[in-house]
Order: C-alpha cells, then sequence, then structure tokens
C-alpha cells in the first residue's frame, strides 16, 4: 500500500512539473519576468522561491531540518531579471533535487518524523506538504502565463468546449470501468 501512496506523490511531483515547462514553453524571456505590481511575483520570481524551498527542503530530506541555514528565503523573491535558460536551470535544478529524494522513500520510512523549521512532521505529512505548495505556486505560474498569453494562450489541459469529446475518448480508450466499480445491489 505504502508503495503505492509513494508512486503517487511522485506523478504528482512529476505533473506539477510538467505543467511548469509546458507555461515555460509558450512565453518569451520578457513574459517570464513581467510583473502586474509592485507587490506582485513574476513567473521568474515563483521559480526562483520554488528552487530555494525544493533545495532546502530535500537536500538531505531525512535527517535535516527543511529549512536549511544557508536559504535566504526572502532574496528569493528579490527581482533581477532572470534569462529565460537561468529559469529552466533553476526549475529543472529544484525539480531533480525533489526527484532524487524521493527515491530514499520507501514503506518503512514514511512515518518517521522530520523537521521543518524544527516543526515535527511524518515524512508522509511532509510530502504532502510539499505537494500542496507546488501546486499553489504552479497554479500562479499557470494562472499568469494565460493572463499574459490571453488568446495566444495553448491550454493545458481540456480546452473549453471540449469535456465531453475528451470523456468520450477515454471512454473509448479504458471503456466505462466506473460501472464495475459500483457495490453490487
Amino acid at each position: 500500500m505504502n508503495k503505492s501512496i509513494i508512486n503517487d506523490f511522485r506523478d504528482c511531483f512529476t505533473m506539477y512539473r510538467e505543467l511548469g515547462v509546458k507555461c515555460f514553453d509558450q512565453l518569451t524571456e520578457q513574459e517570464l519576468n513581467y510583473s502586474h505590481g509592485i507587490d506582485s511575483n513574476s513567473i521568474a520570481t515563483i521559480v526562483k522561491h520554488m528552487h530555494g524551498n525544493m533545495l532546502s527542503r530535500w537536500t538531505n530530506f531525512l535527517s535535516e531540518d527543511g529549512e536549511k541555514s544557508w536559504r535566504n528565503r526572502d532574496a528569493e523573491f528579490m527581482g533581477a531579471h532572470l534569462s529565460k535558460t537561468d529559469i529552466l536551470f533553476l526549475w529543472n535544478e529544484g525539480w531533480t533535487c525533489v526527484t532524487e529524494a524521493m527515491k530514499t522513500l520507501n514503506e518503512d520510512n514514511l512515518n518517521q518524523i522530520v523537521f521543518i523549521r524544527s516543526e515535527p512532521h511524518s515524512v508522509h505529512k511532509a510530502v504532502m506538504r510539499q505537494i500542496a505548495h507546488y501546486a499553489y505556486h504552479t497554479g500562479q505560474i499557470v494562472l499568469i502565463a494565460k493572463l499574459i498569453r490571453g488568446n495566444n494562450w495553448q491550454s493545458l489541459s481540456i480546452p473549453k468546449g471540449s469535456s465531453e469529446q475528451f470523456n468520450k475518448a477515454l471512454k473509448t480508450k479504458f471503456g466505462d470501468s466506473s460501472e464495475s466499480l459500483l457495490p453490487e445491489a
């Protein structure tokens, strides 16, 4: 059972990583650095923050506090213009750190206690916390990208007005398996 949970965690992380890449593919360097206002973050800034969080949380995940002394969180929000190459490097380096740390998880250590800012978490809870954090920021990235691109946005999921067609395609591919999940009367 726990092996399945760990695989589900990995799948979630992969999904958010890929969503970000699909956004970056649609944007120019200038658009990645665009900020709506003084108190708003650009996609580049969000990536810098996620990168810092990922390196801090996942470096020596099972043996050190997730908030490392070498991390300067406030600096992650200070905006210098980043090249698209640098943004992609930070994104990939952060996710590689997550991926490598996930390889250390197994059924025996999901209930182990790890710390984030001295607060105890089970490994399971700490991973869930990070999934939620990355989903939140990836959602911001998608929204900002979508607003920037406007009518030129290429949908990352089911385009508006295409739900019925999408559902039919899935039923064709997988069959109507939902009926087999219902309890017998």
